[in-house]
């Protein structure tokens, strides 16, 4: 299994310095590829059968991830409170999770709890299906939705948000109207969304389907 695998990454490190052009670009691809068969070796030698090197793989992955491996629980020692750092003046106390640094918790004056985990939540745009990306507005659309609450272990797939976006004005920059179709949870359920905003004094609001409708037939090519 060892030499099998030694000769796809030969080969696959072959096929970088090719597509290289002459440069010195393959070395990263190189290196990742060794990192990976170095990786390989190790979990082939402890003798792993097909079951448990697939368990393995997938408590890896969420490593990698930065995803934790066991329930988070809401105790103070796992808290780091960043209101000072980032929110100085602010009446709403902010922590983040020492345990899963993208999952962060509001304690509002009243002592209301919000919890977000800033990566469980991606975009994709529907003219473009390759093309993923996060932002704050989506996750604090799902944290809506779907609020997260203590003990919390993260899925391994995240809600996927599909996205319309397009440009009316050209001053306003790559987009300025963006519509929020559906998405689709972590076990595939699809929820519809139907939200829609245009760029109104560099803030958006929230406009009718018509408007976006009408705003869409008028669009203009991105420069």
């Amino acid at each position: 299994m060892s030499s099998w695998a030694a000769k796809e990454i030969e080969l696959a490190i072959q096929a970088e310095k090719e597509a290289s052009d002459g440069t010195d670009d393959w070395n990263y691809g190189a290196a990742c590829y060794k990192s990976a068969f170095r990786a390989f070796n190790s979990l082939s030698s402890d003798g792993h059968s097909g079951f448990s090197i697939q368990m393995t793989k997938s408590i890896l992955n969420r490593l990698i991830d930065g995803r934790c491996l066991t329930p988070i629980e809401d105790t103070p020692d796992i808290w780091t409170d960043i209101s000072e750092i980032f929110f100085k003046g602010s009446k709403t106390k902010r922590y983040q999770c020492k345990r899963m640094s993208s999952l962060f918790k509001e304690v509002a004056e009243d002592g209301t709890v919000t919890l977000s985990d800033t990566n469980r939540v991606c975009g994709v745009n529907a003219n473009s299906p390759d093309v993923t990306f996060t932002n704050g507005f989506m996750t604090r659309l799902i944290d809506k939705i779907f609020p997260i609450t203590l003990p919390y272990l993260p899925s391994s797939k995240k809600f996927k948000v599909v996205v319309d976006d397009f440009l009316v004005d050209p001053k306003n920059g790559d987009y300025d109207t963006v519509g929020y179709l559906y998405f689709t949870t972590p076990d595939g359920k699809k929820v519809e969304l139907n939200r829609y905003f245009k760029e109104v004094d560099g803030e958006m609001v929230q406009i009718e389907k018509a408007e976006f409708d009408e705003r869409k037939a008028k669009k203009v090519e991105k420069k």
